[in-house]
């Protein structure tokens, strides 16, 4: 099974965040029950998006 986790690169930026690049599977995402899923049963819960999304 291929893994979602696998991170390609990291950038760190002087507002102590981290801009990561994943491995291709990350960009196999899309909605299903109301959630972000990727292939192999991986999700997250949509309640972890909001909590840490930051506004555009």
């Amino acid at each position: 099974m291929e893994q979602l986790l696998d991170v390609i690169t990291v950038s760190t930026h002087d507002d102590y965040t981290l801009e990561l690049v994943h491995s291709p599977l990350f960009f196999k995402a899309s909605v299903q029950y109301g959630t972000v899923v990727w292939p192999g049963n991986l999700d997250m819960a949509p309640e972890t998006f909001w909590s840490r999304s930051v506004p555009a």
